[in-house]
This record gives structure tokens, sequence and C-alpha cells, in this order.
């Protein structure tokens, strides 16, 4: 794949994001951390001012990181911020509804989903430990660490509304994680992981309440 940015502006626009935002970042960090933190004590009431944070941070990642700083060097980020955009307002309307409790999920998802959400915590000290130097990694509110924090708290979720809310993150799952391959990006590894689990997750919610419906269905048509 021949992208239209070569790594040394790729890095460029993350080292522009961090000494520019550098205390906005860390105040992001700081407020994930609360607001997971709270949901986790009290899923009931801390769901959604969670959500809430999420479709702020999404809406964050569109403007402040694809429409004014990777537009430069790639015209396709307009597309990006474009779905970002869309993933905060869905997130928001969901919080509204109060459609989302998280970290009450069972089985796989509640484990799988946990371990997710600490490494979008971690994420930025390992680039910045291990990357190319600060400022040039990516750090927080930058989209690859969002979708693995969402992707993880989703995966945890309970509700309806967590099928449909995981799709573009796993989309940028995808598109994100080929940094891996293309730009030498290591930590993102997990991300392309979490693209995988949660689309298996969407799969097998799709066909669970597919079965469901056959169940309900036959022994009325058998009447």
């Amino acid at each position: 794949m021949t992208l239209p940015f070569t790594a040394e502006q790729f890095f460029d626009v993350f080292a522009e994001y961090n000494r520019t935002l550098s205390w906005i970042v860390l105040s992001l960090w700081v407020t994930a951390l609360i607001a997971v933190v709270t949901a986790w004590r009290s899923q009931s009431r801390g769901s959604r001012a969670l959500t809430w944070y999420l479709a702020a941070l999404w809406l964050w990642n569109s403007v402040a990181y694809h429409a004014l700083l990777f537009t430069r060097i790639n015209p396709a980020a307009w597309l990006f911020a474009g779905l970002f955009s869309l993933q905060g307002v869905l997130l928001a309307i969901a919080a509204t509804r109060g459609q989302l409790t998280y970290f009450t999920a069972g089985g796989w998802r509640k484990y799988v989903g946990t371990l997710l959400v600490l490494y979008a915590f971690v994420y930025p000290i390992l680039n910045i430990a291990f990357g190319r130097g600060y400022p040039g990694v990516p750090t927080f509110g930058v989209p690859c660490p969002t979708a693995i924090l969402t992707i993880g708290l989703l995966l945890t979720a309970r509700g309806p509304a967590s099928t449909w809310l995981i799709v573009a993150p796993v989309l940028w799952g995808f598109v994100g994680g080929s940094a891996v391959f293309l730009l030498g990006v290591w930590p993102d590894y997990p991300l392309i992981a979490a693209g995988v689990l949660g689309t298996a997750d969407v799969i097998s919610r799709v066909l669970r309440r597919s079965a469901n419906k056959r169940l309900v269905a036959g022994p009325i048509t058998s009447r």
C-alpha cells in the first residue's frame, strides 16, 4: 500500500499535536481515567457520564486531530473526520437515552474489554517510553487509543446500542491498525486485535438475536 505521506510527515503531525495541546492531552487522559473508575464503581450512575465523555472524545478526535492536523498530509482525513463526528453524535444520543451500562457484560467480554480499557491508558506511555521519541509519537486523544478504549468499554457493556456503536471503532481498528505494518507503530497491535474481537462480538450478537427470534416465531407458526 502506498501512503499519500511519508513516515516523517505522519509523526510530525503527532509532534505538533503534543507540543500545541500538551496540557489538554494530559487533561484528557486524567479525566478519562476518572470517568472509567467512576463507571466501574457505580455502573448505573457512572455509565451515562462515561458515554458523554466518549462522545466528546470522538468529536475531539474529529476536529483537533483529523480536521485540523491530519488533513494537511492526507485528504482522506476529511472522511475520517466525518466518521468520528458521526460516532460522537451516536454516542451522545446513547448517553441521552441512557442506553449503555459498562462493566456489566458476562463471560469473556468483560475480562477482555477491561484489558483493552487498561491498555488504552498504557498506550501513550508505551509510545513515549519506547517510540521514536516524544513529542513525535501518538499519545492520548488521538484516534487509535480512542478506538481501543471505546471497543473495550463497549465489549463490557449491556444494551442494544453496544452493537451498532462498535462499528466505527472496529473500522478504525483496521484502518488505524495498518500503522503497525506501514509505519512501525507497534503499540497498535492490540488495536488490530480489538477490531477482530469487536467484529466477532457484533457477529455473535446478531446471530444470537436471530436465533432468539426464530425460537419465538417457532411456537407461534406451529399452532
